[in-house]
């Protein structure tokens, strides 16, 4: 260290203040350049300021990048957002890499805006460390043949106020250097540049391999220098350049020992040097696309180390090199969440897919079944009440001639366990294809999501449909003609079960008297009354006209078969005409009954099909474009363009 230090007095280099030692021994306070230092630990705790004396300038420090109106603000808060709104759906190792970004532009927002880190970084023998001396005026890293000759990074400040970023690089105050500055118009132009010397990226040394990967994760910018000999090489092309391809506007390929090619044999190489960065995706675009600064310089003899302080100069002075390498990391993020964010196509849950749904609970349900047996209720009460009593007798009559009758209703009302199985696997059926559906078009992540939300709303659906049919049979439909209020009656043991029957469901009726309960009728219309009458009007002259023949027969009337035969005619013939009659009208209402008990099933099946499943897949797909949003948000301003 003190030869170090004592070369660099032999060539005019600025001392070391007295006193400075290595942070963390002996106890003694570590070298600062004499500004308020803030320290941003890995796990982006806030920054704890330390004061130094003989401050040359006093004040906070800028943000780097948190002006207002600045592209970056909104793509760092939408990322945020991003990795916020996923958590829950990805993994953490696929958010890890944004969750690094979101935390090293934390810690960067904190220091220094007026301050730009560039690292030199090359392989054994490039000679980046003779260019580190060339372009700070002084020795400052050790050269020669003995490799490697630079085992830690060195950092050199123009100014002042860098001590927050270096503490950040976690290098040392006795590896801090100060420049020669001759105040000339390049000098000037430097004023905030922070140069560091990392080890060889191809050091056999592990430890100094890792050192370049952290360093380089850090800095703003990266001058990359390579010789005639290793220009080529694939560790630094496949490792490094091609990987940072997103990074090359804040990034410098210097092709260094040109003194020792002949003649036109550099313009050669550097053609060369150029297409293999083309192939990287690193060159300046044939349509004025990003691209990295490509020079050809001689550290040794100094040829084109001028050109590249003018280059450095003007970078620095435009003060946005650490906002440019942050929008690139953010690129890099983003690129990598692309899969989980973006496919082709546009998912979605379409009206189509919701109509095929509820379909199918309605036919897992029975609605049609219900909505049929409604109406052969309806038919059946009207034929009850309008029809001539002598038939309505024999239909009693045969009804309790048949043995059994009652575990006849029960089968009718009771539906085999395999024909319940396949009502349940109905429901399925409908819940895995809109599952199908909706997942179509999704990332992976979101597609899981969207069918576990499906799957799970799905899981006692099919008793919920079943509670729902047992309900509609209690209410029953017949509280007045018309009511909207009123239920459909449903069949069957339940909603579900139904479905399984191979025939239409048991009457409402029939099923409340076997479940112990009566059921409801239905409404009857308007000229119900004038129909009963007529057909008790029938009736009545058919007893009459009886009767008065009987009394000729016996003698007490007067004979006369005409008129009472003609009275008894009319009412034999008139009965049936009135039940036809009764019939023939009331197939319209009796079909609007079914529809409307079809209808009022069919929708309460939709309902809670839509509340366990619908909204449950809906509210996953919403999610999904909320995040898609705040992906686009992310992408929306880069300025990389990729």
């Amino acid at each position: 260290m003190t030869a170090v230090t004592d070369q660099g007095r032999d060539h005019g280099m600025a001392p070391e203040p007295e006193g400075a030692e290595d942070p963390g021994q002996g106890g003694g306070r570590g070298w600062d350049d004499g500004l308020i230092a803030r320290r941003a630990t890995d796990a982006g705790k806030k920054a704890a300021e330390r004061e130094r004396p003989g401050d040359a300038e006093a004040g906070p420090e800028v943000e780097a990048y948190g002006l207002p109106g600045s592209p970056l603000r909104p793509r760092l808060d939408a990322l945020r957002e991003l990795v916020g709104l996923s958590r829950a759906r990805l993994d953490a190792d696929t958010l890890a890499e944004a969750g690094r970004v979101l935390d090293e532009a934390s810690a960067r927002q904190r220091l220094s805006s007026r301050h730009t880190v560039v690292a030199i970084a090359g392989a054994t023998g490039s000679g980046k460390s003779t260019l580190f001396n060339a372009l700070a005026g002084v020795q400052i890293s050790d050269t020669g043949l003995r490799r490697p000759t630079t085992s830690a990074p060195i950092a050199c400040s123009w100014t002042d106020g860098a001590a927050g970023l270096l503490d950040r690089l976690a290098i040392p105050g006795r590896l801090r250097r100060r420049p020669v500055q001759q105040g000339t118009p390049t000098d000037e132009a430097l004023q905030g540049l922070v140069l560091v010397d990392l080890p060889d990226h191809d050091s056999a040394a592990t430890g100094h391999r890792e050192q370049v990967d952290r360093v380089l994760a850090l800095v703003d910018a990266v001058i990359w220098v390579v010789d005639p000999e290793k220009y080529a090489d694939a560790a630094l092309h496949e490792r490094y350049l091609r990987p940072l391809a997103g990074h090359a506007e804040i990034s410098f390929v210097v092709l260094n020992q040109i003194d020792r090619l002949p003649g036109e044999a550099a313009d050669l190489v550097l053609d060369d040097l150029r297409r293999l960065l083309d192939e990287d995706g690193m060159a300046v675009g044939e349509h004025g696309e990003p691209g990295a600064t490509v020079m050809s310089l001689s550290a040794l003899t100094g040829a084109g180390v001028g050109d590249l302080r003018e280059l450095l100069g003007a970078f620095v002075q435009a003060r946005t090199a650490a906002a440019r390498r942050l929008s690139a990391d953010v690129d890099a993020a983003a690129a990598r969440l692309r899969p989980v964010y973006v496919t082709e196509g546009r998912p979605g849950l379409g009206e189509r897919s919701r109509e095929e749904f509820t379909g199918r609970l309605a036919e897992a349900v029975g609605a049609t079944a219900a909505g049929e047996a409604a109406e052969r209720e309806w038919r059946r009460n009207a034929g009850r009440a309008c029809g001539t009593p002598w038939l309505r007798l024999w239909r009693w009559y045969e009804s309790t001639r048949q043995l059994g009758g009652g575990l006849d209703l029960m089968a009718q009302v009771l539906i085999p366990p395999e024909e319940e199985l396949t009502a349940r696997q109905r429901v399925e059926q409908a819940v895995r294809k809109l599952a199908d559906d909706a997942a179509e078009g999704l990332p992976a992540p979101w597609a899981l999501a969207v069918r576990e939300a499906a799957v799970n709303g799905a899981e006692g659906l099919p008793e919920a449909l079943d509670e729902l049919s047992r309900n509609a049979q209690a209410h029953g439909t017949g509280r007045s003609r018309g009511d909207a209020g009123s239920t459909p009656p449903t069949g069957g043991k339940g909603a579900v079960a139904a479905t399984g029957t191979r025939g239409p469901a048991a009457p409402d009726k029939r099923a409340a008297k076997a479940k112990g309960g009566r059921a409801a009728k239905p409404p009857r219309p308007a000229w119900w009354p004038a129909a009963v009458l007529a057909q008790a009007s029938m009736t009545l002259l058919q007893i009459f006209g009886g009767l008065w023949l009987l009394g000729q027969i016996v003698g007490v009337l007067e004979p006369g078969l005409l008129t009472p035969a003609l009275l008894m005619l009319a009412g034999v013939v008139g009965g049936p005409l009135v039940e036809w009659a009764c019939a023939a009208a009331a197939r319209g209402p009796a079909r609007r009954y079914g529809q409307e008990a079809e209808r009022r099933l069919r929708e309460a099946a939709a309902g809670c099909g839509r509340a366990r499943v619908l909204d449950p897949v809906a509210a996953e797909l919403a999610r999904y474009r909320e995040v898609r949003e705040r992906y686009v948000a992310v992408t929306e301003f880069s300025t990389t363009g990729r």
